[in-house]
């Protein structure tokens, strides 16, 4: 999975991109059409705690990703923690992504039923 690195990367997806809130995730995706590669960035902010806490919230958001077939053509994601993302599973979180996907446009009902995640 290609994660976003660049600053420049990251302010466009953050400034340009939709923002979907659950409360054990919140994403900001932009879709594009034309080149570049399909990306995910994964944050967990600073007031959420220590350098501890915030890894494993992480480890959590990425794991989730890989259940949920991330990255997904013609998108980048950024994911942010949430403070109950650290008290779930990533397969909660995998659904709480799932949920906002299909807010966000990215993904139908349908399309989420023959996901990976739902083997």
């Amino acid at each position: 999975m290609e994660t976003i690195k660049s600053k420049k990367e990251f302010e466009e997806v953050f400034t340009g991109g939709k923002r979907v809130n659950h409360r054990l995730v919140r994403a900001t995706v932009l879709r594009y059409d034309e080149g570049g590669s399909e990306k995910v960035a994964f944050v967990a902010p600073k007031r959420l705690g220590n350098a501890v806490y915030r890894n494993r919230c992480k480890r959590i958001l990425r794991e989730a990703a890989r259940l949920s077939g991330m990255p997904i053509e013609g998108t980048r994601i950024i994911l942010f923690a949430t403070r109950q993302t650290h008290e779930s599973t990533p397969a909660e979180v995998s659904v709480a992504i799932e949920s906002i996907l299909s807010r966000a446009g990215i993904r139908t009902e349908q399309e989420q039923g023959s996901s990976p995640s739902k083997e």
